[in-house]
């Protein structure tokens, strides 16, 4: 039998590329929607799933095993972005945003170790952001979930070796997708004291989003990775300076590599 493969956010962007070619590839691939009648032409087969209501979880996996009988690759793919100066950004929007990119991928993680412990098998990917190595300006909130699920990849790892269970991060750059318009916008305000700024950082995380990458390298990424026997705790995937951007945060003095950021967002 095939490899059965659940991609969370597998409808649209980088989730869908990774199930359409690992569907091509030959593995079992389910992906989820928080409506899947939407995608009615979708190549593999979408199921409900809202990572921020955990009974939606616990639904799409008794879903896919009923149909499979077992769930081999979970990639926690499902996330959200967010910019805008801290100070102006409502707490509702942070607290949604920890809910969609920390505690969902939790909650899914959860809803499958028993299954996976059962079999004595599995792997969990959990998608990230180079952004969350580094605070970025205008982007902390989401700097500040993504790296909070780097780091409990890491616990992760290490609670579930003696299972048998494989836990790895992959950190995305910049990509090609359309992301930029799902993402929570704080409003540039014509008296904020940060409009000038943020209004330009703005506008060249759009461009930069624009410019990306194929969504195609990140799926042949995740294949390589499912292929590997003993997968790395933490992958880079994207353009060369962005992810030499997380080398040069660990080799250079702090206040170095904050003004070279800086700069680089004419802050």
């Amino acid at each position: 039998m095939s490899k059965v493969v659940l991609i969370t956010g597998g409808s649209s962007g980088i989730g869908k590329s990774i199930g359409e070619y690992l569907t091509e590839q030959g593995f079992s691939v389910y992906g989820t929607s928080r409506n899947p009648d939407n995608y009615p032409n979708s190549k593999f087969p979408i199921v409900a799933l809202d990572v921020t209501k955990p009974e939606t979880i616990t639904s799409c996996i008794e879903t896919v095993l009923s149909s499979t009988s077992k769930i081999d690759v979970l990639i926690n793919n499902a996330g959200a972005g967010i910019t805008g100066p801290i100070e102006e950004i409502p707490d509702a929007e942070i607290k949604r945003n920890f809910e969609t990119n920390f505690f969902g991928p939790i909650n899914v993680i959860k809803a499958v170790l028993p299954s996976m412990r059962l079999q004595n098998s599995g792997l969990i990917i959990n998608i990230t952001s180079i952004a969350g190595y580094m605070g970025l300006p205008y982007r902390g909130v989401y700097s500040a979930s993504k790296g909070a699920l780097e780091l409990v990849t890491e616990a992760f790892r290490m609670e579930l070796k003696d299972f048998n269970i494989e836990v790895t991060n992959v950190a995305p750059g910049d990509f090609a997708t359309n992301i930029a318009a799902g993402r929570y916008h704080a409003p540039v305000l014509e008296d904020s004291p940060y409009k000038e700024k943020y209004g330009y950082s703005l506008k060249m995380m759009d461009e930069h989003v624009d410019e990306g990458n194929d969504p195609i390298d990140m799926a042949r990424a995740i294949h390589a990775i499912i292929q590997t026997k003993r997968p790395k705790i933490h992958y880079k995937v994207g353009a060369f300076m962005q992810k030499f951007s997380i080398v040069l945060k660990r080799i250079l003095p702090d206040k170095v590599y904050e003004k070279l950021l800086m700069n680089h967002y004419k802050l």
